[in-house]
């Protein structure tokens, strides 16, 4: 899964989560029926697993493109250089 596809699976989950919600609050209300309401959350929030949990080719539109090792080589990572912080020293001020 790439990263458009990890956003477009985390939107989903919330969309459905909240219409799933919606939906089994409309229902248990209008049957009076707590159970009922509790079954369509239930049966949302499988739905919302199987839509978003999978794999699936539409997460997948826009693949990363990696380095050949080879490559990979031939451009090393900069290294970082060990200069002396500043940020653990304290001020020099007067004491009391």
């Amino acid at each position: 899964m790439d990263w458009q596809g990890q956003k477009l699976a985390e939107m989903l989950m919330q969309l459905l989560l909240v219409a799933s919600a919606v939906a089994a609050f409309v229902v248990g209300y209008a049957m009076a029926d707590f159970q009922l309401m509790l079954l369509v959350y239930a049966g949302g929030v499988v739905l919302t697993a199987l839509v978003t949990v999978p794999n699936w080719p539409f997460f997948n539109r826009h693949p990363l493109k990696w380095l050949d090792a080879a490559e990979a080589d031939r451009h090393p990572r900069p290294q970082v250089s060990a200069a002396p912080s500043t940020a653990g020293k304290k001020k020099a001020g007067k004491n009391k």
